[in-house]
């Protein structure tokens, strides 16, 4: 990541940022951790306030086509697809229902909030885009989330700089980690969607 960042200078940062945005798997935390470290270093080309700027564009950038996304879809042409395929993601149309109900009224706080955790962090600009929350409301929440948390993860980098190696060394096993959870976590889900979208036909039957 670091010879990525260093490689690719403002443009890369950016361009990493967008994709993080697209694809969650892609992960801020050694983007901007690696862009802090670079920036710390003597006779760096880039700065830790211009990183900083370039994240938070390239952030709105990858949201941007999320969220229009979803605005473009639709409560209502998304219900069809949760009816039919939701049970692979343990998601009925009352949990659609929740979901939505509560990003109509927590909704900036939400995006704001979801802007820490990955996966979240992009996914929540789906049903952002669904449920209409106006589009300045839903860039300028993501812009103040997105700032607070890649600027941590920024000047993070900048101070750690002789330790970032140790950072890089465990954040990857550590990730594989993560990715082990949620997939014992989606099997779990799944296990229990399909025994109640049984135990729903039973009853209707």
């Amino acid at each position: 990541m670091r010879s990525l960042v260093e490689a690719g200078g403002y443009g890369g940062i950016f361009l990493l940022m967008v994709l993080e945005n697209l694809f969650p798997p892609i992960p801020s935390e050694l983007i901007m951790a690696a862009a802090g470290f670079h920036a710390g270093e003597p006779g760096a080309t880039i700065s830790l306030p211009g990183i900083i700027l370039v994240a938070v564009l390239g952030t709105l950038a990858g949201n941007l086509f999320w969220y229009e996304l979803g605005r473009w879809l639709g409560v209502e042409r998304f219900r069809p697809l949760v009816r039919r395929f939701g049970k692979w993601f343990a998601v009925e149309e009352e949990d659609l229902d929740r979901a939505t109900d509560m990003l109509r009224r927590w909704g900036p706080f939400a995006i704001c909030i979801g802007r820490v955790f990955p996966g979240v962090r992009t996914l929540i600009s789906v049903p952002a885009g669904m449920v209409e929350i106006p589009r300045g409301v839903f860039y300028l929440w993501t812009a103040l989330g997105s700032g607070v948390w890649l600027s941590f993860l920024a000047v993070a980098g900048y101070f750690l700089q002789d330790h970032y190696a140790l950072v890089e060394r465990w954040v990857e096993p550590l990730a594989w980690v993560v990715v082990g959870v949620a997939a014992g976590g989606y099997a779990a889900h799944l296990a229990y969607a399909f025994r109640r979208s049984r135990r729903r036909r039973q009853q209707q039957g």
